[in-house]
This record gives structure tokens, C-alpha cells and sequence, in this order.
């Protein structure tokens, strides 16, 4: 077998594990962060947490298929683990940079929550104005 075609299969195997491992762990523990963004929802919390989950396979599986390409044939046994390294280290960022999207965005509308829960009412009318003569 191709050397080339080795790296490309090993490369597959990582980067879908890696995957699959990291969407599970956030979806299991990003499950009562979005309770408490969407004010206790249970029930609207996992639906969201499966349809974020959902996203995050489609983006990142999706950008480890089109980074399978390489543009050299990989010639010996350094090469693979050249090409591997490069290739899951950039696949790792993406994975990095997906998560603290999420955690960014959630967390702006848990703040925002927070705020409009945090409003207090406007203060009651305490005397009658007249109005002005000429109106």
C-alpha cells in the first residue's frame, strides 16, 4: 500500500475520532450550561444541545474531508508523520476554534438574560404635572 494512502487512513481515523470525542464531551457537559442560558428549559436545552451537536459533526467532518487532498505523495516514513501532524494540528485549531464560537455566543446570551432579568421596574409617578399653558 502507498504510503500516501496510509497517512490519508490514518489521517481519517484521528481526525473522526477526535471528532466524535470532543462533540460527546461537550454535549455532555455543555448540557447545564445551555439549562441555565435558556432559564431552565430542560427540554429546550437538549434540543438544542442535539442540534448544536448536529452542526459541530456536519462543519468539522466536513472540513476534515476537504482536507484530505494533499499536494505531494508522501515518500517515506517521515513524510507521514509530517503530513499527519500537520494535518490533525489543523484540524485540532478548527475543532478549538468551533468550541469557543459556541461558548462565546452562548455565553453573550446568557448575559443578555442575566441583564433583562436583572432590569429592575421603572420608578412609579410621584406627582402630577400640568400641562403647559399654551398646549
Amino acid at each position: 500500500m502507498d504510503r500516501t494512502v496510509i497517512a490519508y487512513v490514518i489521517y481519517l481515523a484521528v481526525s473522526i475520532a477526535l471528532t466524535v470525542w470532543v462533540a460527546r464531551t461537550l454535549s455532555h457537559h455543555g448540557r447545564v450550561f445551555l439549562a441555565d442560558v435558556l432559564r431552565g428549559n430542560e427540554k429546550l436545552a437538549d434540543a438544542v444541545n442535539h442540534l448544536l451537536v448536529v452542526g459541530f459533526y456536519l462543519v468539522n467532518l466536513g472540513f476534515v474531508a476537504l482536507y484530505l487532498s494533499d499536494d505531494g505523495t508522501v515518500a517515506d516514513t517521515r513524510g507521514v508523520f509530517e503530513a499527519l501532524s500537520t494535518k490533525v494540528g489543523v484540524v485540532l485549531l478548527v475543532l478549538g476554534v468551533m468550541h469557543l464560537g459556541n461558548v462565546y455566543v452562548l455565553n453573550r446570551i446568557r448575559r443578555r438574560g442575566a441583564m433583562e432579568r436583572e432590569q429592575v421596574p421603572p420608578v412609579a409617578p410621584q406627582d402630577w404635572v400640568a400641562p403647559a399653558a399654551g398646549a
